[in-house]
């Protein structure tokens, strides 16, 4: 017997795939086809380094879902999606990588065999899903419509469950673990690579009664005026004195993710940093207490940008997004972005990495937090560390 591996209750699934069908009627979309990896395991619980090949969870209107992907991939969906077996498909290997055939010649077939009708939506604009892959459902099927259904199922994951909080407290306390093994490891003349190291072994090794998962970030962590550019990784150099590091990791507990960021000055920081990181803070804390539900997007943006003006610092990018299950390369939502035009209003449940980053023409610094927005007052931070630039003379 076959012991499944499923994350969630019974009724959180239910939950999730009545609040996606529900979408879907709105949009007129009768049939979807899911090919972003979180997205499929927010409704299935499918869970496997597998993303790199043609696969997908296709959602009806009344029966289960179908999981359907490589044929030797099947095997891991039998093992961790709520559905019977026989909901699982798996396709020929001569489909993949080949000149002669396509994999969505085979999702045709299914699609029809479901009796799947009029309006099928597709996730046009992800990661996930090809130029070649769209022309060639079209082709197989010119008598359905092919409807953009991009973020449809993520706007669905928005407000998190109790169980998917649950979840990312875990990785939360993962990724305190992390920043305080950085705190105290990070030294002049000690190679980068090294340290990484380390934050992996924190990372997978979790903490009590919670073993870490891979994040869908690998650690940043530019140093000097190398922390201008915000999505640099590592490099076998050492940490020198006189430079901030910015350190952006996340914790991950089964696909859920809490990102947590600080900076490290090794040496003695230049007033002109430490006014930075004074601004910095004072609008991360008006950020925080104005992240309320009612509030909109907006707000917490203006809230943050205010200090920072007055301190004659300007930010171009957006301070935030939503962040909970997630597969590489990006562990956002991408739904929602905390900045001054989104209107978008907050409801208890969501949660953001609420992430002001300061990037700068020759130094960078981040301290950053993941929020959960409440019932009632100001946003929850998930990590409890010091709000704060460490500074290791």
């Amino acid at each position: 017997m076959i012991r499944k591996n499923i994350p969630f209750s019974s009724a959180e699934y239910d939950r999730r795939l009545t609040k996606t069908r529900s979408a879907m009627a709105a949009k007129g979309i009768d049939t979807l086809f899911v090919t972003d990896p979180s997205n499929m395991a927010w409704l299935t619980g499918y869970d496997g380094w597998s993303f790199y090949v043609h696969q997908g969870v296709i959602v009806f209107a009344e029966s289960d879902p179908v999981w359907w992907g490589r044929r030797q991939d099947a095997n891991g969906a039998i093992r961790t999606v709520w559905m019977e077996n026989e909901r699982v498909h798996g396709y020929a290997d001569n489909y993949i990588q080949s000149t002669e055939r396509h994999p969505m010649q085979d999702l045709a077939k299914h699609l029809r065999s479901y009796g799947a009708k009029g309006r099928i939506g597709v996730e046009m604009d992800n990661y996930y899903f090809s130029a070649k892959a769209f022309e060639t459902l079209v082709n197989e099927m010119p008598d359905f419509t092919f409807v953009d259904a991009t973020a449809l199922v993520n706007w669905q994951r928005g407000v998190k469950s109790q169980e998917e909080l649950a979840f990312m407290r875990k990785a939360a306390a993962i990724s305190e673990k992390i920043i305080d093994g950085l705190i105290e490891r990070v030294e002049p003349g000690i190679p980068k690579n090294e340290i990484v190291a380390e934050v992996y072994g924190d990372a997978i090794r979790g903490v009590e009664g919670a073993w870490g998962d891979y994040p869908a970030i690998v650690p940043l962590l530019p140093s000097g005026t190398d922390a201008s550019a915000p999505h640099l990784t590592w490099d076998g150099r050492p940490f020198e004195t006189g430079e901030a590091t910015f350190f952006e990791i996340s914790g991950c507990y089964r696909r859920y993710h809490a990102p947590f960021c600080r900076t490290i000055f090794l040496g003695t920081p230049p007033d002109d940093l430490k006014r930075a990181e004074a601004a910095l803070v004072e609008g991360l804390e008006a950020g925080l207490d104005i992240a309320r539900a009612g509030n909109r997007a907006c707000d917490i943006a203006n809230a943050l940008a205010a200090p920072l003006e007055r301190a004659g610092i300007e930010r171009g990018a957006r301070c935030g997004y939503p962040i909970g299950i997630s597969y590489p390369p990006d562990w956002g939502e991408r739904t929602i972005s905390l900045r001054s035009e989104d209107q978008s209003i907050l409801e208890p449940g969501m949660t953001f990495h609420f992430m002001p980053g300061l990037w700068m023409a020759d130094w960078g610094l981040e301290i950053t937090e993941s929020i959960v927005i409440t019932d009632s007052g100001a946003a929850e931070t998930l990590c409890n560390r010091p709000r704060k630039m460490f500074v290791k003379p």
